[in-house]
């Protein structure tokens, strides 16, 4: 991992939007808490939630205020200020989708928060918001080749489709692993620093977007010291729509980041495809709520509820440190650790079947049908890499612009055309074409 140069530029403003977006949310989430309590929006304890006592829902208004209030004012400021430079592959309409998509995401979160709507209404709501995201500008038409060293280009047909995709899965990902006090929250606010970190890299080399993760990761901070257990409030869906919307959007501003996404998300990511997978096996709607989570596997298996946030937590640590690692070790190794969590599903699928009691056949089954589905998860992510290696080309050399802007070629985007004479790909090259106007680019 090696960061790119003036990279100390960035640290001042990151550790500013950082510091104010976690005080917004720190200081608004106890206002938030009380007004839920006072109108009894609160989640109330059932055969299925973990919580003793209605605890308030709603907090993820605070995130989304703690987040907007901060990363809006600073890309505005910073087009005149130049505290960090602008990538010159983001475009005004992407930020707009950034903040405009993550603020419906939110609205369309207090809507369910407020009058439960049905699961339905929930998934047209994410995947209007993912197809308005796409018309702004938002598309996976890249990808890191996971078994090579050139990027994969898309077809747009399926770039529109992964991106829809991208977005409803990332969203319905941190929606399912919310089911602990301050899981999702704090898998997120891992997600964010490993995306942001990332995007300091020669890799990236995206400081606003940075800056923008941090914003994020302060905003998820200041509210996890209320949502830790012993939880005084939830995200709700509040919180997971914004969340998980605004994760998936700044993972795909910079191609490289979707990948690493994938990879430090995998355990709410692979999660989704076990529960889909076993929901289906007992011939139910993939939306029923049970108790099939893997954070309910492993309470099954004897873990206290803060132990089993803090063993994920470590899990998803591991990962991002992998991620940042990813270009060193090989981007092979990174699916295939994927793979490996898998498998890991799996097992604790079995084990917690074989430590349900036999005369609980409902149990029983659900542990066999988690088993199943961890092991079914594996064909399924080898057949979505799989299609989306048959769709796409390998990025070839085809003009000096493509060689100097891989991942934006558009002659407008990247004035800088000396870079055309770096062989194509290399990390010289794609750290010339974003680096700041000051910096020379010259054979």
């Amino acid at each position: 991992m090696t960061l790119i140069e003036h990279a100390d530029r960035s640290y001042f403003p990151i550790i500013v939007v950082f510091a104010l977006a976690g005080l917004i949310a720190f200081g608004l989430t106890p206002l938030v808490r009380r007004t839920m309590k006072r109108y009894g929006i609160v989640d109330r304890p059932d055969a299925r939630r973990v919580n003793t006592r209605p605890i308030p829902r709603g907090g993820g208004i605070a995130i989304a205020v703690g987040f907007l209030a901060v990363a809006m004012p600073f890309t505005l400021l910073n087009e005149s200020a130049d505290w960090v430079p602008m990538p010159l592959n983001i475009t005004p309409g992407d930020l707009f989708a950034l903040f405009a998509g993550g603020a419906a995401a939110a609205a369309i979160g207090v809507l369910d928060d407020l009058y439960d709507l049905r699961a339905r209404w929930q998934l047209l709501g994410q995947v209007l918001l993912a197809l308005s995201a796409w018309v702004l500008g938002i598309g996976v038409s890249l990808i890191n080749n996971p078994f090579g060293d050139l990027p994969l280009r898309f077809s747009p047909a399926f770039s529109v489709g992964f991106t829809v995709f991208w977005i409803v899965g990332m969203i319905n990902s941190i929606n399912w692993i919310d089911g602990l006090d301050g899981l999702s929250t704090g898998v997120a606010l891992i997600a964010s620093v490993t995306l942001g970190i990332l995007s300091l890299t020669t890799q990236v080399s995206q400081p606003l977007i940075a800056v923008l993760c941090f914003a994020l990761a302060g905003a998820l901070l200041g509210f996890l010291r209320w949502n830790f257990h012993p939880a005084k409030i939830f995200s709700g869906t509040t919180g997971v729509q914004f969340v998980g919307y605004t994760l998936a959007v700044l993972s795909i501003l910079g191609s490289a980041k979707v990948a690493v996404a994938l990879l430090v998300l995998g355990v709410p990511i692979i999660d989704t495809f076990w529960i889909i997978v076993g929901r289906l096996s007992q011939r139910r709607s993939p939306f029923t709520p049970d108790r099939s989570h893997i954070h309910h596997r492993l309470l099954d298996l004897g873990l206290s509820h803060r132990n089993t946030v803090l063993f994920i937590y470590a899990i998803c640590i591991t990962l991002g440190l992998l991620a940042l690692l990813v270009q060193e070790v090989g981007q092979a190794y990174a699916f295939i650790s994927l793979f490996i969590l898998a498998l890991g599903f799996s097992s604790i699928g079995l084990m917690s079947l074989i430590h349900q009691p036999l005369s609980d056949d409902s149990l029983a089954f659900s542990g066999l049908s988690s088993a199943i589905g961890g092991w079914a998860s594996i064909a399924v992510a080898s057949v979505f890499i799989f299609a989306a290696l048959l769709h796409a080309d390998p990025l070839q050399c085809r003009s000096a612009i493509d060689q100097a802007c891989a991942y934006a070629p558009l002659p407008s985007r990247n004035p800088r055309s000396a870079c055309a004479v770096r062989p194509c790909g290399s990390a010289v090259c794609r750290g010339c074409r974003l680096a700041p106007p000051s910096t020379p680019c010259v054979p």
